[in-house]
């Protein structure tokens, strides 16, 4: 059994230990949990997500699939909105919850601590969904000026 790959198993109960921490293609540090390679899963992806301090991701979506995060460690921004004209943060003991199809942006506002989370998604494979969004991109030219509005201008309607 233990050569039969993972997708031709019969579906059962398993413990997965986090996988190795690997950069995702829209930077950011993830560890796969539960996902299509790790037991076979058909409709739901889980991870481990880290931000160090004063990083972020590169602006994208999930193509089609719904996010739940649940965050473990710190406090984390978020710009999101198709322009990335609305921004939240997100601090341990939250949920947060982003739709399909969603224009984002995570980052850590701090300078010593990191962020870290539990993903779950919709798609159960680890990147198969992400869509990088360049153009969006460029609204944040310095890579640890996140925390700051992306464009001269424009406001942040912020819950906190």
């Amino acid at each position: 059994m233990a050569d039969t790959p993972v997708t031709e198993m019969a579906p059962t109960c398993r413990v997965v230990r986090p996988g190795r921490s690997s950069n995702a293609k829209q930077q950011l540090v993830h560890a796969a949990g539960i996902s299509a390679d790790s037991v076979g899963a058909q409709g739901i992806h889980m991870q481990l997500v880290t931000i160090a301090p004063l990083a972020r991701a590169k602006a994208h979506k999930h193509e089609g699939h719904e996010t739940a995060i649940y965050m473990l460690a710190g406090k984390c921004g978020v710009w999101f909105g198709e322009e990335l004209e609305q921004h939240l943060f997100v601090s341990a003991g939250e949920f947060f919850y982003i739709p399909a199809n969603m224009p984002h942006v995570p980052y850590n506002p701090s300078e010593s601590d990191v962020c870290v989370a539990v993903v779950a998604r919709t798609d159960p494979r680890d990147e198969e969904s992400v869509v990088l969004l360049e153009d969006l991109d460029l609204l944040f030219p310095d890579p640890v000026g996140a925390y700051r509005l992306p464009r001269a201008g424009l406001e942040a309607s912020s819950e906190r």
